[in-house]
């Protein structure tokens, strides 16, 4: 059985990354998709909240779950019999930080692959952070974010 995860702090879940999970589960038997802390960033909605967004977001993938972790990916991949882990890329300078990011993973979960996935050129200019920016500003995220993920948005921005 192939099992795979896609890690993320999802800060929101975009339609890029939705893209992403519905093209990798195609790939595999079952695919993960984790919300993991970033200690780095400062988040608009809480743990709690981007797991369930994410849940009511991919619905319609079967095979797919969503969890949360605070932990390293590896000690999450090692707990959960994972040996795939699949990620998004929309640039060059994603490639240099993920393929660090998949060496060292491999160093500390060895036997564990990384697939990269080219993201679809309709979703290029998406990232969590823009989505985030265009919110504060009450931009229209209408089309670049899943439905449940706008509602959440203008419900966390309402005057």
């Amino acid at each position: 059985m192939k099992k795979a995860i896609c890690t993320g702090t999802f800060d929101p879940v975009t339609n890029g990354h939705v893209d992403i999970f519905e093209r990798a589960a195609q790939l595999v038997d079952e695919l993960i998709v984790c919300v993991f802390a970033n200690k780095r960033k400062t988040t608009l909605f809480s743990k709690d909240e981007r797991v369930d967004l994410l849940r009511e977001a991919t619905l319609h993938i079967d095979n797919l779950t969503v969890d949360a972790c605070d932990g390293l990916v590896s000690d999450y991949i090692k707990e959960h019999d994972i040996n795939i882990i699949i990620r998004g890329l929309r640039s060059a300078g994603d490639f240099e930080y993920e393929y660090n990011q998949a060496q060292m993973n491999t160093h500390l979960a060895p036997g564990t692959n990384t697939i990269f996935l080219l993201t679809s050129p309709e979703f290029l200019f998406i990232s969590s952070s823009a989505v985030r920016e265009l919110a504060q500003f009450k931009g229209d995220v209408h089309g670049i974010v899943p439905e449940c993920v706008e509602i959440a948005i203008k419900s966390k921005f309402k005057d």
